[in-house]
């Protein structure tokens, strides 16, 4: 197995130990993470594919808040919380939707589709009301190649852009902007804390164990590496035969790809963007991931796939043989994520030690750290912790 280790900094005194198995459970230390965590972090919404046309809407839903993507009438995609300003009625419902404006269902305050205040019934016995000021509550955006991506809070944190910097010109050969959704977005939950999904999808030490599908298709070649912001693993497509059918099948039907370089035919490519987020990059087919925290040990998935148009019979059984493949070895990423959070409730589990190998644990966990420094505490502080001043550093 190929590693990076992750840049050179300051010293982690823990660098060679897992964050303690409190955090993965403690309601209280899940509140801090939303708000020092979460909340500052992009969060992937859509493709710009997916709302092509003027009123053309997108919602996602997290952490307490409902976000709303629509394109206005002049073109532009922008933000809103999902949120009337009279009484804080929910506007919209459902994951998509075209509206020509924004009324809401309850007392029918009307918004256009740059968030503007346009109507309000009775307007005269609200004497004081500016409407200029009371336009819908707008949320940051950023769209990287072709994704729409927001943030609730600005920490001064990096573009999508700008985390990605170390890859752009590997993932410019996948030509994300012509990028089109198949299927839908699917949300899977799971009862586990978010952590415990991120932790595994960027381990590269299970693969060998826990995935023979994997270890057919890849061999020894699964590398992993880390940097600030962004965990890149990677493993070859190999030519020897796998003796699963499925897997057969996708080695001998995949067909070239006319836009990859001849090194990228047959080369799967995962990246993890802190500290939620990951792309499945495939030569027929590229996946978004992302897992939500719904409560300490429960977590959403939400995921969907997307291709560039291409008809030909072979591309279309290599889609299907991919999605056959990912789903055995999401099952089995499944039990191990579970196995892990009911170990964790254990009174005898406290910290583990990190290999050297395990280099974007180390880099997750040190930057956790250093966001919270109670998750030093191989034992949970007493409760209150997080309103008090900070009892370690």
């Amino acid at each position: 197995m190929a590693s990076a280790a992750a840049p050179a900094s300051v010293r982690d005194p823990d660098e060679g130990w897992s964050l303690p198995a409190w955090t993965y459970q403690d309601a209280e230390f899940l509140d801090v993470e939303i708000k020092r965590v979460i909340r500052p972090s992009w969060q992937i919404v859509c493709h710009v594919s997916e709302i092509p046309a003027a009123g053309d809407y997108r919602t996602l839903e997290y952490v307490g808040e409902s976000i709303i993507v629509i394109r206005g009438d002049d073109g532009e995609i922008r933000a809103f919380t999902n949120v009337c300003r009279h009484r804080g009625a929910r506007l919209v419902d459902g994951p998509s939707g075209c509206a020509k404006r924004l009324q809401c269902p309850y007392h029918a305050w009307t918004y256009d589709l740059r968030g503007r205040l346009l109507g309000v019934p009775l307007k005269r016995t609200y004497p004081e009301l500016e409407a200029d000021r009371f336009g819908l509550v707008s949320v940051a955006l950023d769209i990287f190649k072709g994704f729409i991506f927001v943030r609730l809070e600005d920490d001064g944190g990096p573009s999508v852009a700008e985390m990605l910097a170390p890859y752009l010109e590997e993932i410019d050969a996948y030509r994300f902007e012509d990028l089109r959704a198949f299927g839908r977005v699917t949300l899977r939950p799971r009862k586990v804390n978010w952590k415990n999904v991120g932790d595994n999808y960027s381990d590269g030490l299970h693969i060998e164990v826990a995935h023979p599908g994997l270890r057919r298709l890849m061999g020894n070649g699964y590398g992993v590496e880390a940097q600030p912001h962004v965990d890149k693993m990677w493993g070859p497509i190999l030519e020897r035969e796998s003796t699963a059918p499925s897997e057969r099948a996708y080695q001998k039907i995949l067909p070239a790809v006319p836009h990859l370089p001849q090194e990228r035919q047959r080369l799967w490519t995962y990246f993890k963007l802190w500290p939620n987020i990951a792309f499945d990059i495939y030569p027929d087919q590229i996946d978004f991931m992302q897992w939500l925290p719904i409560s300490p040990t429960e977590t959403v998935i939400r995921e969907i796939a997307y291709a560039i148009p291409d008809d030909r019979r072979e591309m279309r059984a290599a889609r299907y043989l991919n999605w056959r493949i990912n789903r055995q070895v999401n099952a089995e990423d499944t039990e191990l994520i579970a196995r892990v959070q009911h170990g964790m409730a254990s009174s005898s589990f406290s910290v583990g030690p990190l290999s050297e190998k395990e280099v974007a644990l180390r880099n997750f966990c040190s930057r956790l750290r250093r966001l919270i420094p109670e998750a030093r505490l191989h034992a949970p502080p007493l409760p209150g912790w997080s309103r008090r001043p900070h009892a370690v550093s």
